[in-house]
């Protein structure tokens, strides 16, 4: 019985780590894309 729960614990961790995988190769931002400048970036109005 604990080898049928150890068989299936590897299996979601491999399994869900496939998945993140999969996702981060997937969501690349396009090389087009640059950040936009901060005008107000050292103000201490906060």
């Amino acid at each position: 019985m604990g080898v049928l729960f150890a068989i299936l614990a590897v299996v979601l961790i491999v399994g869900s780590a496939l998945i993140l995988l999969r996702n981060a190769k997937s969501t690349k931002v396009p090389d087009s894309v640059r950040p936009k400048p901060y005008e107000d970036d050292e103000t201490n109005n906060w």
